[in-house]
């Protein structure tokens, strides 16, 4: 899963931008709710051309909240616990974007990390990636990286430029 904190967002502009990409780069969409999506992903669509033999559709879940949509109770849990992040990437995110995917091969990792950067091409923001600590010093040069952390878990936050670098170094694997 990736995190992409919003700020200031437009709702109803963002809803409508999301869902449109999202219906444009799916095999399969199904809404769940406004800004809410269960949809299916080719690897292959997104520019990935070693699969590592996984064939087919990529299952996720795309889902917008924050104030006046979705769990909001989620949103304000997720944020309470990560930071204080006007310090740390110049903004308070007013909304997120989770990118959930439901496979776990390392494909699904490429998958979810550019799907997540095309996502931040099309509505902005910055995605927060938890890390192991020791992939801290991996992510240290890379470009588009705003900050890293360790309060109170290893993440960095970066934008669609730093995901695609970060989804590019040997072995990478996302968490959660």
């Amino acid at each position: 899963m990736l995190v992409i904190g919003l700020a200031n967002a437009a709702l109803a502009a963002a809803i409508r931008r999301l869902r449109g990409f999202l219906i444009y780069s799916s095999t399969r969409i199904e809404e769940m709710r406004a800004g809410e999506y269960a949809l299916h992903v080719q690897a292959e669509g997104l520019g990935i051309t070693n699969t590592g033999g996984v064939e087919g559709h990529r299952p996720f879940l795309v889902s917008l909240m924050g104030p006046r949509i979705g769990d909001e109770s989620v949103f304000d849990a997720e944020h309470s616990v990560s930071g204080d992040h006007k310090s740390l990437s110049g903004y308070t995110p007013t909304h997120a974007v989770d990118v959930i995917a439901f496979r776990n091969r390392p494909v699904d990792h490429v998958v979810t990390t550019l799907l997540t950067a095309a996502i931040i091409d099309e509505i902005g923001g910055i995605a927060n990636a938890e890390l192991r600590e020791d992939q801290l010093p991996i992510v240290a040069g890379l470009p588009g990286l705003v900050i890293t952390t360790t309060d109170p878990w290893p993440a960095a936050r970066g934008s669609a430029t730093f995901l695609r670098a970060r989804a590019e170094q040997p072995g990478f694997r996302i968490l959660k």
